[in-house]
């Protein structure tokens, strides 16, 4: 009989990939099902980056082994695009590239925490944060941040958490599941907390450039020195620039940190597949004018969506500032169901009103739902439509 590792045996499987999973396979038996789980833009891949990764195919240069933790003309580019959008360059000694935002999360966490290590995780947050720590014995010290603070953490709060074994604190912002944004103020003052503290500062900024309705994002690491010597900065081209499937995400950091991130790469996956690498190349450094249109149109779709979600019996929303997640506490609508767990609520929206979302559950908000609105909006009005027929019936 196989007997499969505590490891695995223990871990979570993501709620977002198995609400996806789950939507497909009904779709698949005839029913019509509208998804709403995954957090990946509708758009196709710009055809400008498009062309940048078939010249790389056609000209050779996409057929062979690259440097375990990037092309150095990639490096190059995401130094180039720190500099725009961070307003610091940095050399090829601090960037590793690997196959995803994803991945890179991991294997920063593999090189920085050993076992009893404790990582602060204010949650709401995303779904794969809390078992990533687990897998590599780490200590998830997790604590809910409250609707009234727009779901983000504060001092007071990470200092409650904070022990002598804290290694680091993780930071999303804009966030998934909430879309909130942390404003300069709140940053300046979590990262002179860390800097008294000597705690590090994995900041996933994944969702950086979609901000919406005048928000600003500001980068912890753009605050001082001091805080980009302490800050592993986790990015990538996948939501900016409809790449989802290419798999590019990259960390820049200290070069000792760097450095232990290149090693698990070597050691797992090796390199990022080569055409993503080309491809990315084009993404950060060329025409950024399709980007602005993808970001528009994000944009468009909350200012629509919001106010018919917020419509719904029951559903009570905060407008989130980026990202491209509503994120409703559902918890009178789910009192006037007659639910008390929401999974169980999600699933009979599922398949009373055949409109995939995600449980809040798995993001350590039992009261909440997500719901993703970087689809059409054809399709987003008619998901809210059937979800407010679903609480009136």
């Amino acid at each position: 009989m196989t007997k499969l590792s505590r490891r695995v045996l223990e871990m979570e499987e993501s709620v977002t990939l198995a609400a996806s999973a789950r939507a497909m396979a009904l779709k698949a038996e005839g029913r019509d099902i509208l998804s709403l789980t995954l957090g990946e833009p509708d758009f196709v891949t710009p055809e400008n980056i498009q062309d940048a990764a078939l010249s790389s195919i056609k000209n050779g240069k996409a057929s062979f082994y690259t440097a375990a933790s990037g092309l150095p003309e990639l490096k190059d580019a995401i130094s180039t695009y720190m500099e725009n959008f961070y307003g610091y360059a940095v050399p090829r000694n601090q960037v590793v590239v690997a196959t995803g935002a994803k991945f890179i999360l991991y294997a920063a966490f593999a090189t920085l925490i050993d076992p009893g290590d404790e990582v602060i995780i204010p949650t709401p947050c995303w779904v794969s944060y809390v078992d990533q720590v687990k897998m590599l014995d780490g200590v998830p010290v997790t604590f809910q941040t409250t609707e009234e603070n727009d779901f983000k953490a504060t001092v007071a709060q990470l200092e409650a958490a904070r022990t002598d074994k804290t290694k680091l604190i993780l930071l999303n912002s804009p966030s998934n599941p909430t879309g909130m944004i942390y404003s300069r103020d709140e940053l300046e003052a979590i990262g002179n907390w860390a800097l008294e503290h000597d705690i590090l500062i994995l900041a996933d900024d994944i969702y950086g450039r979609l901000v919406y309705n005048g928000n600003e994002f500001t980068a912890i690491s753009s605050l001082s020195e001091a805080l980009r010597k302490q800050t592993i900065v986790v990015n990538g081209v996948s939501k900016t620039y409809a790449m989802t499937g290419w798999r590019v995400g990259f960390a820049v950091a200290e070069p000792e940190i760097i450095a232990g991130i290149a090693k698990i790469v070597s050691q797992t996956t090796s390199n990022l597949t080569a055409v993503s690498q080309y491809a990315a190349i084009e993404a950060l450094t060329g025409d950024q004018s399709s980007i602005e249109i993808m970001r528009q149109a994000f944009e468009e779709r909350l200012n629509t969506i919001y106010p018919l979600l917020a419509e719904v019996p029951g559903f009570e929303v905060i407008k989130p500032q980026g990202a491209f997640y509503l994120f409703p506490n559902v918890k009178k609508a789910m009192a006037m169901k007659g639910f008390t767990d929401v999974t169980d609520f999600t699933n009979a929206i599922l398949e009373e009103a055949q409109v995939a979302l995600v449980t809040g559950a798995g993001f350590g908000a039992p009261n909440n739902i997500r719901l993703s609105y970087a689809s059409d909006m054809e399709t987003l009005k008619e998901a809210v439509r059937r979800i407010k027929a679903f609480m009136e019936k």
